[in-house]
């Protein structure tokens, strides 16, 4: 545990527990190193971020080596799919005896077989702590059927069963509710 969080009163253990609660899916940031050879890194911190402009967003680790080659750089992210374990421990550093399938689509080196890709340009790179925050444009993508990769409590995951109830639509903030977009009122969360 660092000093730091040691005289914030945080473990750092469990805090890296804690965010292990939140499932997320798996991703591979793929890119280029400055002289040209395909480089990838296992990611699991992946969000949107807007529709318009279309970003997304990645954390890595400042220390990886994939950190210093996405300054600037096109990449992709690949969301991958469940067939995909494999490639998920080689890019995080269990390398497999072969290398994982893959195709250079214009400067971006992306993987085949992913649940979904998105090719993306540079944005902009923000301090994250012990991380960097890197934002890309999205200026393509593909939307396959394969299961999506999930992780959750430090380990690998697929997805169960739907959730019985009310049909998802959109969020309340979505613009086709009408609240978001200029509302005059809103109902507040009743309190306890």
């Amino acid at each position: 545990m660092t000093q730091e969080a040691v005289m914030r009163g945080i473990d750092t253990r469990e805090l890296r527990n804690a965010f292990g609660t939140f499932a997320t899916g798996v991703t591979v940031v793929t890119t280029r190193t400055p002289d040209g050879v395909p480089h990838g890194a296992t990611v699991n911190a992946f969000t949107a971020v807007s529709l318009d402009p279309p970003l997304a967003q990645v954390t890595l680790t400042r220390t990886s080596r994939a950190a210093r080659y996405l300054e600037g750089a096109p990449f992709a992210i690949n969301i991958l799919s469940l067939e995909q374990m494999d490639v998920a421990m080689h890019f995080a550093g269990k390398a497999l005896d072969e290398e994982p399938e893959w195709t250079l689509d214009g400067n971006v080196p992306v993987l085949l077989k992913n649940a979904a890709t998105l090719e993306c340009r540079p944005w902009n790179i923000y301090d994250g702590g012990d991380h960097i925050i890197v934002v890309g444009e999205v200026i393509a993508m593909d939307i396959t059927k394969r299961e999506p990769l999930l992780f959750f409590g430090g380990k690998f995951r697929e997805i169960g069963r739907p959730v019985e109830g009310l049909p998802w639509d959109h969020s309340g903030d979505a613009p086709e509710s009408g609240w978001f977009a200029g509302s005059t009122c809103f109902k507040p969360l009743p309190t306890p």
